[in-house]
């Protein structure tokens, strides 16, 4: 799972999104992307397209701001259907077998009191990722290309601050390779143990239900779980979701078409939807 090539491979995707924003629309060409990162054309067309599956060129058209609009047009998911299509079983992340269990509401308003989790850095094909879990299952993930690893390690130890902190990453690392390495072709249990307020819960549930290369929106999430005015309220949910990437919620969009808030970063959220993008049209495309 430790692969310091793969937080290489993010952090020349994270400055290529920087440059395509600079260019406003403009396309750019192979040589012009690998010049601004500093790199041949064929080294940066290789790290590319190991990262992304798909050339450069390709992938600019995912990663432009019309692309949110696109998914929302072509690959808008309303939860109902995904579950009465079953896709909540086919579509979870990756093809994982999610099985998840909730911490009780006393357990969680005393902060997480009498709980162990374990925590550990890896790397993965976002950059630095922080994972925590306990010992029903991964209870949290972050990302720090954007935010750092002391400002998400502090982030995330605050979300249940009276639980007891382990170093040791040894005791999640298959849980945190299943997340990632699903993608190309293992697939995996993944327990996860949810530690939130019950509305919470709520909303990271229909989350799950969300396929990889669909998006929904924050106002079909409420009517998912039947409270359709609480629109800003699922927002806030959403944002306070521990999981990051397993619990998907870089797939909620606004309405609008608009990406929304990403509490890791705009860029990180922009990556995860276009790699996914870039997968299913390619398993579109071999099938």
């Amino acid at each position: 799972m430790d692969t310091p090539e793969q937080h290489y491979h993010f952090g020349v995707i994270r400055r290529a999104i920087e440059q395509i924003d600079a260019a406003s629309g403009m396309p750019l060409t192979l040589d012009q992307l690998a010049s601004d990162m500093g790199m041949s054309p064929a080294h940066f067309q290789r790290v590319f397209t190991q990262w992304a599956g798909v050339s450069p060129k390709r992938y600019q058209q995912y990663l432009t701001l019309d692309h949110a609009k696109d998914l929302l047009r072509l690959n808008h998911t309303t939860l109902e259907t995904a579950q009465a299509m079953g896709l909540s079983g086919s579509g979870r992340l990756h093809d994982l077998f999610v099985t998840w269990q909730a911490m009780t509401p006393g357990q969680y308003a005393r902060g997480g009191e009498g709980l162990t989790i374990y925590w550990g850095w890896f790397d993965g094909p976002f950059g630095d990722t922080l994972a925590m879990g306990t010992d029903k299952g991964l209870c949290a993930m972050g990302f720090a290309s954007e935010t750092g690893r002391d400002a998400t390690l502090d982030d995330l130890k605050r979300r249940w601050p009276a639980a007891d902190y382990v170093e040791d990453p040894s005791r999640i690392a298959g849980w945190v390779a299943a997340s990632f390495g699903a993608e190309s072709g293992q697939s995996g249990d993944m327990p996860l143990h949810l530690i939130g307020a019950p509305f919470h819960l709520q909303v990271w549930q229909a989350l799950l239900n969300i396929p990889s290369g669909h998006v929904t929106t924050y106002s079909d999430i409420a009517q998912a779980v039947g409270n359709p005015k609480a629109v800003r309220a699922v927002g806030t949910a959403v944002g306070r979701n521990p999981i990051s990437w397993i619990i998907p919620c870089h797939r909620a969009l606004r309405k609008s078409g608009g990406l929304g808030g990403y509490h890791w970063g705009l860029p990180v959220k922009r990556a995860m939807l276009a790699w996914e993008g870039a997968r299913v049209d390619c398993d579109s495309v071999s099938a």
